[in-house]
């Protein structure tokens, strides 16, 4: 019987949860027994063979920053993006694929082998950025068994915690990204009904707003750069991420400025921190307002606000939130470590439902009240030519085939046909997103079916998607009259670009990771 995990791979933060003997899951501490993991990684200087990963990858960014990365997870699916280091391009795949070998690498320390893992993605997170985390964890040596919504993975361990009942909105606001998700919850039943959210809105914008501050105050006091190396910047960086932290306890906080021109303090209070980021706060509140429309809900119809993610501890948060729904929103669970539990808890339904004859009787029985209902968070579709009725000619256009907020499992399929007579080949798109209009959605991946010769036109063609409970996208694109059929189990390539590889195919790298 093999460990059943659950892992939260943050933007800033990392870590793992276990599930035990009655099917509790339990967040494992790391080699230096903590039980968060900077999601940071250092390359060795002297061994190119070492990669540094967690709390020591973020000090040694201070000395060689052209050595580290943070943040990594704001680049998945970014086939743009890559990280030189000693001549090799790193992917943001490969990256993340070492932060999570540490975790399996610390995990294993304790408790054997760490194979079978769900981990959880933003409810957001379009279809690349999911492969993508998918094939991360498979290169790290872990047999992802599905993913699962941040937000939902809190909801799923808030539930199984406490009694609660009714329309529950999750607002989850971590280091770098945003979630809300609006789910009906009775006891250990969870219905989701729409998520929103945005990639790149979190701790880490907050910071930077911190650190703009910073930089004005010693502009203004010696007209002078405050920052003037990688270095600067990575320590500034903390020292803006620390006086945030800082804000969320106190009114003031202040920091020694040590610049080319002299040294200087600086203090920046609560209600100049809370004007500065103003901006960011309204584009939350605008996705909540989204939300609540899509779900046919108004705030009054919300029962209780859960929230997760570590950035919602700033009392900007929760005052917002109190003021939009009339009460305090909950903060009953440790925000840091929910999403891992819930995960944990997710990979434990996941192997009852794929091979329960692989599940300890006791975990079995632990999670056997526990019933989720999640939803694909965006609409699918292909690219297709119909005609006009207006002009009588062809005109590109997205058709939708599976709608967003479809419960999962769900499978929908619709016939297209050939435009010309003798077409040898038909190039099938799948797409991402809600608009009709093919300039204004994803276009995520491009296969050419080949058709038999010496044909009339109009050949159906019959292209069916489907989602399932693992959030696993599946597409078939079926030539009705041959039988020819192309099948496409989306993945990202070792690029970061989507393509029919398996990527358990792919190179691993024989780096070892250290804490």
């Amino acid at each position: 019987m093999s460990n059943i995990v659950g892992i939260d791979l943050g933007t800033t933060f990392s870590a793992l949860a276990i599930l035990n003997a009655i099917g509790k899951p339990e967040i494992v501490p790391n080699a230096d027994g903590e039980r968060l993991t900077p999601s940071a990684i250092f390359f060795d200087e002297e061994n190119a063979d070492v990669i540094r990963v967690g709390l020591e990858a973020i000090n040694s960014r201070h000395l060689n920053a052209q050595r580290s990365v943070r943040w990594i997870k704001r680049h998945m699916g970014d086939a743009g993006y890559s990280k030189k280091i000693d001549g090799k391009d790193w992917s943001p795949v490969e990256l993340s694929s070492l932060i999570l070998k540490k975790l399996k690498q610390d995990s294993s320390v304790e408790h054997g082998e760490i194979k079978d893992a769900v981990i959880s993605v933003p409810a957001h997170f379009d279809e690349i950025r999911r492969k993508a985390t998918m094939d991360a964890g498979t290169m790290a040596g872990l047999n992802v068994i599905g993913i699962v919504n941040e937000p939902v993975a809190a909801a799923l361990y808030y539930a199984t915690t406490r009694v609660i009942n009714g329309r529950i909105l999750v607002y989850d606001l971590g280091g770098g990204t945003f979630d809300v998700t609006i789910m009906d919850v009775k006891g250990t039943q969870m219905d989701i009904v729409c998520s929103q959210g945005d990639h790149a809105l979190g701790g880490v914008d907050f910071d930077a707003q911190i650190l703009k501050m910073l930089e004005q105050n010693y502009k203004e006091k010696f007209n002078a750069e405050l920052i003037a190396s990688e270095e600067d910047r990575a320590k500034y960086e903390d020292e803006a991420e620390d006086i945030k932290k800082t804000l969320s306890r106190r009114e003031s906080a202040k920091k020694m400025l040590y610049g080319s021109a002299g040294s200087m303090r600086a203090e920046i209070t609560r209600d100049m921190f809370e004007e500065a980021i103003s901006s960011l706060m309204a584009r939350t509140d605008i996705l909540v307002e989204v939300a609540l429309e899509e779900a046919g809900s108004k705030p009054s119809d919300i029962d209780k606000v859960i929230l997760v993610g570590g950035s919602t501890r700033m009392p900007i948060v929760q005052q917002r939130l109190e003021k939009m729904f009339g009460f305090a929103p909950e903060t009953a669970v440790n925000v840091d470590e929910c999403v891992a539990l819930g995960a944990a808890l997710h990979a434990g339904l996941a192997m009852i439902r794929e091979k329960p004859d692989e599940v300890p009787v006791g975990i079995a029985s632990g999670l056997k009240d526990i019933n989720l209902t999640d939803v694909c968070n965006h609409s699918y579709g292909t690219v297709c030519a119909p005609v006009d009725k207006e002009t009588g000619k062809r005109v590109l256009q997205n058709r939708i085939i599976l709608k967003k907020n479809t419960p999962l499992p769900c499978e929908a399929s619709q016939t297209f046909y050939t435009v010309s007579k003798g077409q040898t080949a038909v190039e099938v798109t799948i797409t991402q997103g809600e608009d009709s209009a093919v300039e204004y959605v994803n276009k995520i991946a491009t296969h050419k079916l080949e058709l038999p010769p010496n044909r009339q036109a109009e050949c159906p063609i019959k292209v069916t998607y489907s989602y399932d409970v693992n959030q696993r996208m599946h597409c078939k694109f079926e030539d009705l009259e041959s039988g020819k059929a192309l099948a496409v189990d989306l993945s990202i390539n070792k690029n970061g670009e989507m393509s029919e590889e398996d990527s358990a195919n792919k190179s691993k790298q024989n780096c070892k990771v250290e804490s």
